[in-house]
């Protein structure tokens, strides 16, 4: 199983970009997807996710209203959009997939039983 994120860049406050995470490998479409982020000097955290279906989301507190997750099962692809940002959105963001399991929520799902990551897409938001 290969994940590859693409789509960081350098914008500025209040911009927009698009990640990409492109699945290959993975028998069925059948698995929640997550984006996670780390800034500088910090620890890994999530920053959204999306259930294998498509129909459940989460979104951390300091995203809410501001990134959108989605996904393309056809395609086996999922996409964060990154609106509105801020300096504080300055990170390498990951991608992880992983069959969900036992678990009804995404966000339920401890980082560590992600099994496939993605090489990370550095976003670096100038004010």
């Amino acid at each position: 199983v290969q994940l590859q994120a693409s789509g960081g860049g350098s914008v500025q406050a209040g911009g927009s970009l698009r990640l990409s995470c492109a699945v290959s490998g993975f028998k069925t479409d059948y698995f929640v997807i997550a984006w996670f982020r780390q800034a500088p000097g910090k620890g890994r955290e999530v920053v959204s996710c999306i259930s294998a279906e498509g129909g459940r989301k989460y979104y951390a507190d300091s995203v809410k209203g501001r990134f959108s997750i989605s996904r393309d099962n056809a395609k086996k692809e999922g996409y964060l959009y990154l609106d509105n940002v801020e300096p504080g959105d300055t990170a390498v963001y990951y991608c992880a997939v992983d069959p969900p399991g036992g678990y009804y929520y995404c966000d339920h799902i401890p980082v560590h039983e992600y099994d496939y990551w993605g090489q990370g897409t550095l976003v670096t938001v100038s004010s």
